[in-house]
């Protein structure tokens, strides 16, 4: 359609080229031709520089659609996949909820009976430490006075 638009308007412009000739008695003819020559070769590189982004604008909607395309069959193909193996797995879930809780239900008093043999333990520890840990702090803090007292006084 663009080429059919070109060739009409170049026929114009012959055509008013030819009225114009004959009307200028004085007129260069080879420096008319030469002004036509570039005018369709301007012309004529425009419209390949048009066609050429046009067919590749083109070319990149194909391959976008063939990409939309491709991933919308993926998709599709791979959904039944997805479903089955979210199905199963909620299966699996279902089937092991049992297993667990009863794991859980042996484990239990053995955790409470451990729980209460070492919390004796622990507290018993934590009663015979506790005295150790107060006589070092109050070590460390007479360390920490005697320290500062034979720093020099600051200048503040």
């Amino acid at each position: 359609m663009k080429f059919s638009l070109v060739a009409a308007l170049v026929v114009v412009l012959a055509v008013a080229y030819g009225t114009e000739a004959g009307s200028v008695v004085k007129r260069d003819a080879e420096t008319d031709l030469e002004k036509l020559t570039q005018l369709i070769n301007d012309m004529s590189a425009s419209i390949t520089g048009a066609t050429q982004d046009m067919v590749e604008k083109v070319k990149a909607l194909e391959v976008t659609n063939t990409a939309q395309t491709y991933i919308e069959d993926s998709r599709a193909q791979i959904q039944p996949l997805v479903d089955k193996v979210q199905a199963e797995a909620a299966k699996l879930q279902e089937q092991v909820k049992p297993f667990i809780a009863n794991i859980e239900d042996q484990i239990k008093p053995l955790t409470d009976n451990f729980q209460a043999q070492v919390r004796p333990l622990t507290d018993n520890f934590q009663a015979q430490v506790q005295p150790l840990t107060d006589m070092m702090e109050k070590f460390f803090q007479q360390v920490m006075d005697q320290t500062k007292a034979l720093l020099p006084p600051s200048k503040a």
